[in-house]
C-alpha cells in the first residue's frame, strides 16, 4: 500500500505567512507546522499576552485537526517556541485549560525571534487520526 502526502490549510484557520500549508498528513499520521496566536476572522493576534495567544493556537489546532479527522486527544507531541521563558507559567496555565487531562509529550524552547511582530510564541504538533488509536492517559 502506498501512502501519499496530503497537505492543506483549512479555510477557518490563519493563513500561512510563507509558502507552506499548516497540515501534512500521511495515512493516519498528522503534522501541523508552526502556528501563532492569530485569530483567523480578524487576521490579528488574539491578544498581546502569552495566555491569549496560547488559547488561540489551540483553537486553531482544534480546527486543523478536525479537518483531518482528529482532535486534541490524539496529539502525540507538541513543540512550544517561547520568545520569553519568563512566560512559561502563563503559557502552561492556558495550555492545561485548552488540553484538559490529555498530556502528550512536549518540548519547550526559548527562541530569540519569531517572524511576526507581537507574537509571543508558536507551537507545532504531531498527532494521529481518530481511527489510529484510542487515547490513553496515565
Amino acid at each position: 500500500m502506498t501512502s501519499r502526502v496530503e497537505t492543506l490549510t483549512p479555510p477557518n484557520t490563519p493563513k500561512p505567512i510563507g509558502p507552506y500549508n499548516h497540515i501534512a498528513k500521511v495515512g493516519e499520521h498528522i503534522w501541523i507546522g508552526g502556528t501563532a496566536g492569530f485569530d483567523p476572522e480578524t487576521g490579528q493576534l488574539a491578544g498581546a499576552d502569552v495566555a491569549s495567544q496560547t488559547r488561540q493556537i489551540f483553537r486553531s489546532f482544534e480546527a486543523m485537526l478536525a479537518a483531518v479527522d482528529s482532535d486534541l486527544n490524539h496529539v502525540t507531541h507538541i513543540n512550544v517556541f517561547l520568545k520569553h521563558m519568563s512566560d512559561f507559567d502563563a503559557m502552561n496555565e492556558a495550555y492545561v485549560e485548552m488540553m484538559g487531562e490529555h498530556r502528550p509529550a512536549r518540548t519547550v524552547f526559548a527562541v530569540q525571534e519569531l517572524p511576526k511582530p507581537g507574537v509571543m510564541l508558536t507551537m507545532n504538533l504531531t498527532a494521529v487520526t481518530r481511527q489510529a488509536t484510542s487515547p490513553v492517559t496515565r
